[in-house]
């Protein structure tokens, strides 16, 4: 008896050492297991928080343009000093030279991101500008500017640096997306190089602003989101300029992109308004006449119909605005009109290349501000071309130009140049 009652108790103890033992491995095993819980836990609270840095919403991309215009020219003094610095001569000398040659026209790089939910920031600096003829390759900020918004979807929002002031579709449009390589005298003689220093209220519903997005991204050519309706006020001097006087320009713009029967129609209509002020255009011994400063006002109407796969894009203006006057040697306050007419095809090709051909009339006359002495201009131009992009990083334009443009200020008098030429652009983007 004593001997099963010994053998008993030995089970017995063996039992609650192994019950024990059991319990210390799963105790161990439970803190093990918690102890990984918690790390994962700590280490995705670390990714959180490294996702709410600033820094890390920022996002870097840009664009390269390279030119040559000196293929086939039947005259080389036809020229746009605003259009490309590198097309043609001003010069009416007999032996005047011509700039065409290879010229990068634009390398952008561009800085944006949303930094807080309410805030988003834009800046490009444009590392190839050209600030007179021959003079290339200098650093000059393009857009430097913040969007705040009041709300959730980001339907009202209010832009506040220097941006494109909203007037004009073409205007608006990136020249990384725009398909003629530059854009119409009669509607960017409103503002030099489309941009100013100012603050501009935008309003577009979300879904207009989903529409506006995908023109761009899908290949339609659109104009970016500057809103259904745009209003404010700006200092009218043109980008990278101080302000001249007292007197802000005002703009407002109302566009819509409406969607019938699988095509999209944006029609717009745009005015602005304010004193332009004169600095160093004016040569010696012209006469502004004008007490204080010179009326710059305009009106214009825009028609889009986005290729799908055909395309119309047309807009015309009218107003006042600085003009040489080569009879009285003077600048004064003229009626000024002009526009565009652009044909365009959208034609898919395989492994996702496309081709737009295209053919673009313009017709402007009137003058324009910040060229010496609000050089006069009459044009009428033809333009028959084709862009071509094999894969979204290269686009290759070939555009046949047929100008008749006369500019005249106090040393170009009865200057009418006509002439053709072939001008090409690579362009790449990244």
């Amino acid at each position: 008896m004593k001997k099963f009652l010994g053998i008993g108790l030995a089970l017995f103890s063996c039992i609650v050492s192994a019950q024990e033992t059991n319990k210390e491995i799963i105790t161990k095993e439970v803190v093990r297991v918690l102890d990984s819980i918690n790390k994962v836990k700590l280490a995705e609270e670390k990714a959180k928080a490294k996702k709410d840095l600033w820094y890390d919403k920022i996002s870097l991309r840009g664009y390269a343009q390279i030119r040559y215009n000196g293929l086939l020219s039947t005259n080389d003094k036809v020229s746009c000093d605003q259009c490309d610095k590198s097309w043609g001569t001003t010069s009416t000398a007999v032996d005047a030279k011509s700039n065409n040659g290879f010229f990068i026209r634009r390398a952008r790089l561009v800085f944006s991101g949303q930094v807080h939910p309410n805030v988003y920031f834009y800046i490009q600096p444009d590392v190839a500008s050209s600030p007179a003829s021959g003079v290339n390759h200098f650093v000059q900020l393009r857009d430097a500017y913040f969007d705040l918004s009041f709300d959730t979807k980001k339907e009202f929002r209010v832009r506040v640096g220097q941006s494109k002031v909203p007037f004009g579709f073409e205007n608006l449009q990136s020249s990384q997306n725009r398909l003629t390589l530059d854009r119409n005298d009669a509607l960017n003689s409103a503002v030099a190089n489309e941009r100013d220093l100012g603050a501009f209220f935008y309003w577009a519903p979300s879904k207009i602003r989903d529409r506006f997005a995908m023109l761009v991204k899908d290949g339609y050519k659109g104009s970016g989101d500057y809103g259904v309706f745009a209003f404010g006020a700006y200092n009218g001097q043109t980008a990278n300029k101080s302000e001249g006087n007292r007197n802000l320009h005002v703009v407002t713009r109302i566009s819509y992109p409406f969607e019938i029967g699988g095509q999209i129609i944006e029609p717009g209509l745009q005015a602005y308004k304010g004193k332009w002020a004169f600095g160093s255009e004016i040569s010696s011994g012209v006469s502004i006449n004008e007490k204080t400063y010179v009326d710059d006002e305009r009106i214009a109407a825009s028609f889009i119909l986005y290729p799908k796969p055909f395309g119309v894009q047309a807009e015309y203006n009218i107003g006042k605005g600085p003009r040489y006057d080569k009879v009285t040697n003077s600048v004064q306050a003229s009626h000024l009109e002009g526009g565009y007419l652009t044909l365009n095809y959208k034609l898919d090709l395989p492994k996702q290349q496309y081709l737009y051909p295209f053919a673009k009339f313009q017709y402007y006359n009137g003058g324009k501000k910040f060229e010496k002495d609000a050089r006069s201009y009459v044009v009428r131009d033809y333009e028959l071309g084709i862009e071509w992009q094999p894969f979204k990083a290269f686009e290759l334009t070939a555009e046949w130009v047929i100008a008749d443009r006369t500019f005249e200020d106090s040393a170009l008098r009865n200057n009418r140049q006509q002439g053709n030429l072939l001008r090409l652009q690579a362009q790449f983007n990244f």
